[in-house]
């Protein structure tokens, strides 16, 4: 089993230096269409991987609505990640877990990507499908965030063994708070001793908690987390 060791923030200074390119959509290459945000100057060593899956709203055949909020919102806003960025647009339906995976996959053949530093993180119809990518495919990422979503409770085992942040509004009438709570609660009965954490936003309701992906502390998490064969 992979184990997950901590870095020191200090690490994530060497990445200040950066430049940044211009958000860029790559079509035909994958089942899902994605934009893709690469530093211009890259070290030596690979860069991380930050996935992005948007919520349901922004489904659909126009890649730009993708930019509405979420990741991609933020780096528009200014907000400088220390990573290569994909976030892909789902036509309809839900996220599939083989389809993320086989993006993740066409990526890290054509990029240079840090395979012990994947992250995925996603919003709404995107919480769940974070979670249904990392209950299936849990050795394929390194950590997670799941914003306002839900899951499969089946999955708690396979999900215990991978960092995961859940964090929900306890005033949303969309997706409900005991969305939320029932995945960490069958995380924490598979295994008491899982990296899991519930947080509980007051206050927050369905769209309010948008505001995740423009404060530091999601991706202070995200880097802080690192696979270790």
């Amino acid at each position: 089993m992979l184990r997950v060791k901590k870095i020191n923030v200090v690490v994530l200074l060497f990445w200040v230096g950066l430049g940044y390119a211009q958000l860029t959509t790559v079509k035909n290459k994958t089942t899902y269409p994605f934009w893709i945000q690469v530093p211009e100057k890259q070290p030596e060593e690979k860069l991380p991987l930050l996935l992005f899956l948007h919520g349901k709203s922004l489904s659909g055949t126009d890649i730009n609505r993708v930019k509405r909020y979420g990741v991609l919102r933020a780096i528009e806003k200014g907000r400088k990640i220390p990573a290569i960025v994909v976030a892909p647009q789902l036509a309809s339906g839900s996220w599939n877990p083989d389809k993320v995976l086989e993006l993740i996959e066409y990526l890290q053949k054509n990029y240079p990507i840090d395979e012990q530093r994947i992250y995925v993180c996603g919003m709404s119809l995107g919480g769940y499908g974070t979670l249904h990518f990392a209950g299936k495919h849990p050795d394929k990422l390194t950590a997670a965030v799941a914003i306002c979503g839900g899951g499969n409770e089946k999955d708690g085992c396979r999900l215990a063994t991978v960092p995961l942040w859940i964090q929900h509004g306890d005033v949303d009438y969309i997706v409900p708070l005991s969305e939320s709570q029932k995945m960490y609660d069958a995380i924490k009965k598979c295994n008491i001793n899982a990296d899991v954490t519930l947080t509980v936003i007051k206050g927050g309701n369905h769209g309010s908690v948008e505001r995740l992906f423009h404060q530091d502390e999601l991706y202070e998490w995200l880097f802080k987390q690192v696979r270790k064969e």
